[in-house]
C-alpha cells in the first residue's frame, strides 16, 4: 500500500476562496472525489461568544465544502453537515453560535443533529474492545464519503485532540459519556471502527491551547490534511514535539492497525515545510493538567485518588477532574469575579486516601461515583463509599438522553437539601461539564451562563426545538433504528464500500 500522505498548507487567514483552493488540490493530490451520501462534521463542542476559539470556523467549513462540491460528480447523492456538541448543549444552538446555517443555506447543505437523528448499532469485534456494539447516528451509519474537520487543539483529558478525538461527536449525549471516564482514550479507539475518513482538514488557522471549550487562541495560519487521521495526528503531533505514542487513543490506534505514527512511513507535502510548522507552534499549551495542579492559587482545593481498576489507570483523566477543570474556565470567561467570589472549597475524586485539612467552614465535596475515603472533617469521622456501578451492567440501551433543565434541577436540590451540611456527595459517571458548572454556581453564588440575557431566548428556543422533534420521534417513530451494521472502520485503507445489513 503506498504511504499515507499528510498536507501542509499556509493559510494566514479565514478566507473562503483560499480554503476553497486548498482543500480542492489536497483532494486532486489525493486522487478523491466525493460521492454517495457525503458527510462533513466538524468540532462544533461549543461556540458564540463565550466560545470563540472551540469550534471549527464556518468560514473553513464552506471552503471545504466548496471544494467538494468542485471535485464531485455525479454519483454524490448528498452533501451534509453532522455533529453533536457538547456540554448539554443543543446542537442547533452551537450551530447558530457557529455560524454553520447561513452556509448551509447558501450551498444547499443537508444538516445533521446528531442528538436528533436515530441511532444505529455498530458492531465490534476487534480484541480488547470496552463493547461489542455502540450506537451512532444513521447519518454516520450510512454516510458512503466521510469528512472529518476538526479544530487543532489542547485538551485536558487526552493533551490534544485533532481527528480522531473529534469522533467523540459521532455520539448523542446517551452514549457519548457511556464510558466516557479513565478508559476514554479506549472508548476513542472504539470508535474508529465505525469509519473511516476519505479526507481529513483540520482548521489550524486559529488554534486553541490549553484547553478544550475555552482555548486560548494560538495563530498557526495553517491548513493540515490527509488520506489517514492517524498519520494526520501523529504529523500534529510532531508540530508540538509531542511523541504520538504518548497520547493513549494515538497508541491504542495504531497497535490496532489504523495507520503509522513514525514520520518515516508518512509523505508529508505542502508548501509549509514541518520544520517551519514546528517553529510556527514555539510555546503551545498542551493540555494534561492533573486536577491537584490545575487549582493551585485558588480557593478550589483538589485530592484525587485513583479510579475504578479495570484498565489499570492511576488516574482519570477522561472523567470528573477534567471536566470540573472545563467548568472552571467557563465560569470565569462568564464571570471576571468567578475567583473572588468562589469560597474555600475542597474537592474529592477517586479513591482518595490522603488528609483533607479543610479548616470550619469550609466544604468538601466528593465528586464521582468512584469517591472514596474515610477521616476526619471538622472533629467528625466521615466515610465515604463507593457507588461505581461496573460498565458490564451499564446497557446502552437504557441510556438516558441529559437534560440540562432537569441537571440544574437535580444539582439546585442537592446542594439546597445539604446547605447546612459540610460535607457533600455529588454522583455520576461521570460528573459532566455542565454538573460541575451549575454546582459551582450554586457554592459560589455565580451568574450561571445558562440563564445569560443574551443567549437565553436562542437557547431555549433550541432546547425546545430539539425536545419536540425527539417527542415527535418517540411517538410515530424509533429513538433506534431497527437496522444493525458492521463497522467499516477496519484499519485496511482500502476503500469503504456501502454498508451492508448485518446477519
Amino acid at each position: 500500500m503506498k504511504r499515507p500522505t499528510v498536507i501542509l498548507r499556509a493559510c494566514p487567514t479565514y478566507d473562503v476562496p483560499m480554503i476553497r483552493g486548498i482543500v480542492r488540490d489536497a483532494l486532486e493530490t489525493l486522487d478523491l472525489r466525493p460521492h454517495g451520501r457525503t458527510l462533513v462534521k466538524p468540532n462544533c463542542v461549543a461556540s458564540g461568544h463565550y466560545f470563540p476559539h472551540a469550534f471549527t470556523r464556518s468560514e473553513f467549513l464552506e471552503g471545504v465544502f466548496l471544494a467538494l462540491k468542485d471535485r464531485a460528480t455525479g454519483a454524490m447523492t448528498e452533501l451534509a453537515l453532522g455533529e453533536r456538541s457538547g456540554i448539554t448543549m443543543p446542537t442547533r444552538y452551537a450551530f447558530h453560535g457557529a455560524g454553520y446555517y447561513p452556509v448551509a443555506e447558501r450551498l444547499g447543505l443537508k444538516v445533521h443533529h446528531f442528538d436528533e437523528a436515530s441511532q444505529v448499532e455498530i458492531k465490534l469485534n476487534h480484541p480488547g474492545r470496552l463493547r461489542d456494539s455502540i450506537y451512532i447516528p444513521e447519518p454516520v451509519a450510512r454516510a458512503d464519503f466521510f469528512v472529518n474537520c476538526p479544530k487543532f487543539k489542547a485538551h485536558p483529558w487526552t493533551t490534544v485532540t485533532f481527528s480522531m478525538k473529534n469522533y467523540i461527536g459521532i455520539q448523542d449525549d446517551r452514549h457519548r459519556l457511556i464510558d466516557h471516564d479513565h478508559r476514554l482514550h479506549e472508548k476513542v479507539r472504539d470508535l474508529q471502527f465505525v469509519l473511516q475518513p476519505r479526507l481529513v482538514a483540520i482548521d489550524a488557522i486559529t488554534a486553541g491551547e490549553g484547553r478544550m471549550l475555552t482555548p486560548k487562541p494560538f495563530h498557526l495560519g495553517m491548513v493540515i490534511l490527509g488520506d489517514n487521521q492517524l498519520a494526520v495526528d501523529s504529523v500534529c503531533c510532531a508540530i508540538l514535539g509531542l511523541d504520538p505514542m504518548t497520547v493513549e487513543h494515538l497508541r491504542l490506534a495504531f497497535e490496532s492497525g489504523f495507520g503509522p505514527v513514525n514520520l518515516q512511513e508518512i509523505e508529508i507535502i505542502g508548501d509549509v515545510s514541518l520544520a517551519d510548522a514546528q517553529k510556527r507552534a514555539v510555546g503551545f499549551e498542551k493540555g494534561l493538567i492533573r486536577v491537584e495542579d490545575y487549582f493551585q492559587g485558588s480557593n478550589i482545593r483538589a485530592y484525587a485518588g485513583p479510579p475504578p481498576a479495570d484498565g489499570g489507570h492511576e488516574y482519570c483523566w477522561g472523567g470528573c477532574p477534567g471536566s470540573i477543570e472545563e467548568a472552571i474556565e467557563i465560569l470565569r470567561m462568564y464571570d471576571d469575579a468567578t475567583d473572588q467570589k468562589m469560597p474555600p472549597v475542597h474537592v474529592v475524586f477517586g479513591a482518595y486516601k490522603g488528609p483533607i485539612p479543610a479548616k470550619d467552614g469550609e466544604r468538601v465535596i466528593f465528586i464521582g461515583d468512584c469517591a472514596t475515603w474515610q477521616g476526619d472533617i471538622h472533629g467528625r469521622n466521615v466515610q465515604i463509599a463507593s457507588t461505581y456501578v461496573d460498565r458490564s451492567q451499564k446497557n446502552p440501551l437504557e441510556a438516558k438522553q441529559p437534560d440540562i433543565f432537569s441537571k440544574m434541577i437535580s444539582m439546585e436540590t442537592l446542594l439546597w437539601k445539604a446547605r447546612k451540611e459540610d460535607v457533600v456527595r455529588v454522583t455520576g459517571c461521570p460528573v459532566s461539564v455542565a454538573e460541575h458548572v451549575l454546582a459551582l454556581v450554586r457554592l459560589g453564588g455565580l451568574k450561571n451562563p445558562y440563564f445569560d440575557p443574551n443567549e437565553i431566548f436562542r437557547f431555549t428556543s433550541a432546547y425546545l426545538s430539539t425536545r419536540t422533534r425527539n417527542a415527535i420521534a418517540r411517538l410515530f417513530g424509533r429513538p433506534y433504528n431497527a437496522l444493525s451494521f458492521d463497522g467499516r472502520g477496519d484499519a485496511s485503507q482500502m476503500p469503504l464500500g456501502t454498508l451492508e445489513r448485518s446477519t
